[in-house]
């Protein structure tokens, strides 16, 4: 299909470029088609990069909710938990979806702010809620300390966002030192 072609290639032009810097005729002569031919799928750049979002958020979720069914199988709650850190780093490195969900969550276009924030801000909403569940199964069967599930979960990520940010803005030597701190004190925090 057409408009899920445009996606993928687009996809891929806002990781890189930004939304400022993402040509609709790159996005197109990728797909193969005709810069106006991407209206008939999407009524304007600011359709077709809210679009692109929602698939993102979309996929991260599934991603999100396939690693925490497979993790909880093999490994302890603590290791599922950094993780998720470590596969943020990796797949930051390798995926489009992953580069431009943070560089979106982190440096959203002016002009598209508040829809941006409201779809970035649900996904982080279903990303806390998952941890939730993970977090309070840890408490139950003794893996990790008996804390209010609000303060680990939020606490949690806000750890996930200032090595995220760092990893962004630092690059991958800063981001391990500022991972290998942080996570002391906040595994520190939550065994039991």
């Amino acid at each position: 299909m057409t408009a899920n072609r445009i996606l993928e290639a687009a996809l891929g032009h806002f990781a890189e470029s930004g939304y400022e810097g993402a040509a609709l005729s790159d996005i197109a002569r990728q797909v193969g088609i005709r810069t106006p031919s991407i209206y008939a799928h999407f009524k304007n750049k600011d359709d077709l990069f809210l679009s692109v979002i929602d698939k993102a958020v979309a996929d991260q979720l599934e991603r999100l909710a396939v690693y925490f069914a497979q993790q909880g199988e093999k490994n302890t709650i603590q290791d599922q938990l950094y993780g998720l850190i470590i596969d943020y780093e990796e797949r930051y490195q390798s995926d489009s979806n992953v580069k431009f969900l943070l560089r979106m969550m982190f440096f959203p276009p002016p002009p598209l702010l508040a829809p941006v924030m409201e779809r970035v801000n649900g996904y982080l909403d279903e990303m806390e809620r998952m941890l939730a569940g993970v977090c309070e199964q840890g408490m139950a069967n003794g893996q990790l300390a008996k804390l209010d599930l609000n303060t680990v979960t939020a606490a949690f990520m806000c750890l996930l966002d200032g090595v995220l940010v760092e990893m962004l803005l630092g690059g991958p030597v800063r981001f391990q030192k500022r991972l290998d701190a942080s996570w002391t004190m906040f595994r520190r925090s939550i065994s039991p």
